[in-house]
């Protein structure tokens, strides 16, 4: 089920997950492409350094979203993202990194795990997918950004395991919400790509559809939903967005459907 509402902040509009929302326990979303200063493939609100946007642009647009989710923006955490499935664990020390550069993020890392307050974790996506994680008996949040690669190393259910091995979260706990990326629709991929599907994931089948060229839509809603259920929580706690961004690129930014050069949105989550 979809599970999100829309909601604004200044010029900011950004989605969030009701059941997130309904614990009181943390600050959210995750952006669009509106609402920002920056120009050209990078208008308006592109929320990443790495991508060739004027980094005095990034801060402004980074401090307007944080103002619209009462973070401080100095305190952002980022990883280095490289599609792979190391999750970092993170507190009030982390806080920072790769906040007002790329190069100072967190190497190597795809997510973030925190269980203490007031340390901001995001993300960044133009097409892959965000999962946002919330144990609300434990108090742990989560993000996790996966790619085709990210979902085949299976690292959404890494960050639920990790979530338990240094907080003891419990799967059956948590919420989960799959946020806006490139859907089935529009998702193409090629027969390596499936094979490698076919050697890990036995519902591979439910995942693919082939198409007309010889290539299959690719559904990574459908994946990372089934990799959390296998990680053990309820189907009733995760929540997919249905939303995809290379369809809407009047709202988003997508890697795909521009050719390659655009901004990136944001998976912003912080315990208060």
């Amino acid at each position: 089920m979809p599970g999100y509402l829309w909601k604004e902040g200044g010029t900011v509009k950004y989605l969030l997950w009701e059941a997130f929302l309904d614990t009181g326990l943390v600050s959210h979303g995750f952006t669009t492409r509106h609402g920002g200063v920056s120009t050209g493939e990078y208008a308006t609100l592109n929320m990443a350094f790495h991508v060739g946007d004027d980094q005095a642009h990034v801060l402004t647009n980074r401090e307007r979203a944080c103002r619209a989710l009462e973070m401080n923006p100095g305190h952002l955490v980022a990883g280095q993202q490289v599609h792979g499935d190391r999750v970092a664990v993170v507190g009030k020390a982390h806080r920072g990194r790769g906040a007002r550069t790329a190069e100072d993020a967190l190497p190597a890392t795809d997510a973030l795990i925190t269980g203490e307050p007031l340390v901001p974790l995001s993300s960044y996506y133009a097409d892959c997918v965000p999962v946002f994680l919330l144990d609300p008996v434990r108090r742990v949040v989560g993000l996790a950004h996966a790619g085709w690669k990210g979902t085949y190393l299976g690292i959404a259910a890494k960050t639920v395991e990790a979530m338990g091995r240094f907080f003891g979260s419990r799967p059956g706990d948590c919420l989960a919400g799959i946020g806006p990326s490139i859907g089935p629709c529009c998702y193409e991929v090629d027969a390596p790509v499936v094979d490698r599907f076919k050697d890990h994931f036995p519902f591979w089948q439910d995942l693919f559809v082939p198409n007309p060229s010889g290539k299959w839509q690719l559904d990574l809603w459908e994946a990372n939903r089934r990799v959390l259920v296998e990680a053990g929580l309820g189907p009733e706690n995760i929540f997919v967005a249905g939303v995809c961004t290379c369809c809407r690129q009047d709202l988003f930014f997508s890697y795909r459907g521009s050719g390659g050069r655009t901004g990136r949105m944001a998976a912003l989550i912080m315990l208060t």
